[in-house]
């Protein structure tokens, strides 16, 4: 079953026009990666779909409901979370504190704090300090399980491995990898190719605001990647 459906996709920044008649399919159940340079639009295709963007009703569906333009607390209540670049910890809650705003709206499902430590188990060895005080790799383990405290149906991840050490990416996506098991659908937003596209069944490379290449990560050869990521 399609989950989500985006079709002719256009989102502005005021007069400038970030992102150009983007159409794709997510499955239930799947994860697709989304690749590209800086500034190709990848970001705001997020925020588009998370309801930060103004977009047409249907240009974006959710398993067949017309969802495009909605505010953000309406598409956390129908599973649409948004993991953002940059983490966004709050600085003055604790881990705790920070773990429980995502669960605001109170929607069901498995994910409970408890649960959350069990993924990510120094977060509850550190429960009880400042968010802002753990390393950056743990404050994206917080900010990822902040997202799944809302309990998703389709979780949007910008970015996860930015800046990072590759042994803190490495259990990032694994714990992704933890998430899809439970039936969350998962879009991943990343410049780190190689990692994405070892877990992800569908990849879409972004160029200039535009898909620029769409398959499967084994039906691609590297120089269709460069080429569509680069333009060349």
């Amino acid at each position: 079953m399609t989950l989500l459906r985006v079709r002719a996709l256009s989102a502005f920044y005021g007069a400038f026009q970030a992102l150009f008649d983007v159409s794709l399919d997510v499955a239930e159940g799947e994860t697709v990666a989304v690749i590209g340079a800086n500034g190709a639009g990848k970001s705001t295709f997020l925020r588009a779909l998370a309801g930060v963007l103004p977009v047409p009703p249907g240009a974006v569906e959710l398993a067949g409901q017309p969802v495009g333009g909605r505010p953000s607390p309406a598409l956390v209540e129908l599973g649409v979370v948004l993991v953002p670049e940059g983490r966004r910890i709050f600085p003055s809650l604790s881990v705790r504190e920070n773990l429980l705003v995502g669960a605001y709206r109170g929607r069901p499902g498995p994910w409970t704090v408890e649960r959350v430590y069990g993924l990510f188990p120094i977060l509850g060895q550190r429960r009880d300090q400042p968010g802002t005080n753990l390393s950056g790799g743990e404050q994206q383990m917080l900010a990822v399980g902040r997202g799944l405290m809302a309990n998703p149906r389709l979780l949007l991840v910008d970015e996860i491995s930015l800046g990072l050490a590759p042994l803190v990416v490495k259990t990032l996506y694994r714990a992704l990898e933890a998430v899809k098991t439970e039936g969350t659908t998962l879009v991943v937003v990343e410049q780190d190719v190689s990692q994405v596209l070892a877990v992800a069944q569908r990849v879409y490379c972004f160029r200039k605001g535009a898909v620029a290449l769409a398959g499967v990560p084994a039906g691609l050869t590297r120089e269709q990647i460069s080429a569509a990521y680069f333009g060349t």
